[in-house]
């Protein structure tokens, strides 16, 4: 009995590999040969009667055909478009795959602002359509993605934005060669409705003040007024730049990036201490408050005999307490570069798998199409601040004064 079924098992054998793509080819024939008939058939109401057929109807006469390809769910198949001798052949068949074709485009789009690498777009279309997308269809599709990209960079900035955050990102690029850095500037802001807005992004080229004061010239020519506080890093050239364009807003340094460069002035076993030290300033109640213990701690310092330490904190400290000038509810908020560190984090994250851009340009899209993506989120629908508290704070500081 055991001999008979091994016997059997060995007889019956069954290609799965070789029955997919049989079906496969037999659903893209079948379609194909659908379509064509269909071709053929509008072709035939057009000229008023069937191909060959003497009618006293006819009004136009075939002309032969030309051959197009047609991307479908069965896969590729060959179209014969037929072709008039007075009539323009329009058909409606194939408008409705061009429409078909024009929303999986904007799917493709949407899958790329989303942050999917090109690579796995070309697996989604592998699986949709039986066949990968182009060099050339990717490329068409790039060219739609930067100019749509572009129109959104260069939109004007309506109404005050109080609160303005400021980072850049740098990124690899390969230039004859050799692999060079390009910086991508990035600034976001708080709305007068408390709610947050990607404000820009441009590449730098560098982090520096001809880098920073091109970034905020393009804001400003954009609309960007009401500044009230620029909040970030103490990047090279940009405390400078803010002063030239944003005269009459005040800079509060991020209080989490100062932290980091007191740490490393500081004996590894000694960082939790003075990071403790650190903390008791910013949880003052007052800007008074929080000098005095800002000298105490530096005091401290020079007791544990950390003179680097204590030099940059005495010279430094103010510029992180400048948020003690605006409301208590939103000192937490505004006191460092966080919500734009967060973002960074993603574009970060998204443009790690590309490695090195051709160029500095590529960089920026794709900076951009993951900042774009995000201001499309629940990210822009939440109020982040009640900025009636900001107006109030004023107004109450205007009677004590």
């Amino acid at each position: 009995m055991k001999d008979d079924i091994k016997k059997l098992n060995q007889v019956v054998s069954i290609d799965e590999g070789r029955i997919q793509d049989h079906l496969g080819e037999l659903i893209r024939g079948t379609v194909e040969e659908t379509l064509n008939s269909m071709l053929d058939a509008e072709a035939d109401s057009l000229c008023g009667a069937q191909r060959y057929e003497r009618s006293a109807e006819r009004v136009d006469t075939r002309a032969g055909h030309y051959e197009r390809k047609l991307h479908t769910r069965a896969g590729e198949v060959n179209i014969k478009m037929p072709k008039l001798r007075t009539q323009t052949f329009e058909t409606a068949i194939i408008e409705r795959y061009r429409r078909r074709e024009s929303s999986i485009e904007e799917s493709l789009i949407d899958m790329y602002l989303a942050g999917v690498s090109v690579r796995r777009v070309e697996d989604i279309t592998e699986a949709l359509w039986g066949t990968r997308v182009s060099s050339g269809t990717v490329s068409n599709l790039n060219k739609k993605i930067y100019k749509k990209l572009d129109q959104w960079r260069n939109k004007p900035i309506e109404g005050d934005f109080p609160y303005v955050y400021l980072d850049g990102i740098v990124l690899k690029r390969s230039w004859a060669g050799e692999i060079k850095n390009v910086s991508v500037l990035v600034a976001i802001g708080v709305h007068e409705s408390g709610y947050r807005q990607i404000l820009g992004v441009c590449e730098g080229h560098k982090e520096d003040k001809s880098g920073w004061g091109g970034f905020l010239s393009h804001l400003k020519q954009r609309g960007l007024t009401g500044v009230k506080l620029i909040i970030s890093d103490a990047c090279m050239g940009l405390y400078e730049s803010a002063a030239e364009y944003y005269p009459e807003a005040a800079w509060q340094r991020c209080m989490v990036h100062f932290h980091r460069n007191v740490a490393g002035k500081v004996p590894s076993t000694k960082v939790k201490e003075v990071a403790r030290m650190l903390k008791a300033i910013y949880a003052q109640e007052s800007a008074t408050a929080a000098q005095e213990k800002s000298s105490n701690v530096i005091e401290q310092l020079k007791g544990m005999k950390l003179k680097a330490t204590a030099q940059l904190v005495e010279q430094k400290i103010s510029e992180t307490l400048t948020y003690y000038q605006f409301p208590p509810s939103h000192w937490v908020r505004i006191r460092t570069n966080n919500p734009l560190e967060r973002i960074m984090r993603e574009i970060r994250r998204r443009t790690r798998v590309v490695g090195a851009f051709p160029d500095g340009h590529s960089a920026l899209m794709l900076t951009a199409a993951r900042l774009r993506h995000i201001a499309g989120t629940k990210w822009g629908t939440r109020k982040y601040l009640s900025m009636e508290k900001l107006k109030q704070f004023e107004i109450d500081n205007q009677i004590t004064a």
